[in-house]
């Protein structure tokens, strides 16, 4: 007897082909267009942050930063990975894998004086 595997499940990808009728050159699953949306207006706060100007009409840079981070963080995403692990993986790393800039020794224990007991009790 052969057991079908769940293979389908992970292929099956939520994807927007684009309006009825006009399908888009591209096809992106959905949660790249919300990853998209949510990091054009962070990108145009860090922009703001920098110079204290307003919004530019068309924010390119803001954009383009915006597909770049997209299109890394979704190179690591697969169906045992969600994005939210990747994203939260590389904030970790970024924050915690630094080598310190002076060897660190570990403290040494040193027995200064044996006591033998006869009885353990």
């Amino acid at each position: 007897m052969r057991l079908r595997t769940d293979d389908d499940i992970y292929r099956a990808r939520l994807v927007y082909l684009g309006p009825p009728g006009y399908t888009l050159p591209v096809q992106l699953p959905y949660a790249q267009y919300g990853l998209f949306v949510l990091l054009v207006p962070f990108y145009m706060f860090l922009h703001w942050l920098v110079t204290f100007q307003g919004p530019d009409l068309f924010p390119a840079w803001e954009i383009a930063l915006a597909m770049v981070t997209t299109s890394l963080v979704f190179r690591y995403v697969d169906p045992d990975r969600p994005a939210r692990m990747v994203i939260r993986t590389a904030l970790t790393d970024w924050r915690h894998t630094r080598e310190p800039r002076r060897e660190q020794c570990d403290a040494r224990f040193v027995a200064r004086r044996v006591r033998i007991r006869e009885d353990l009790a």
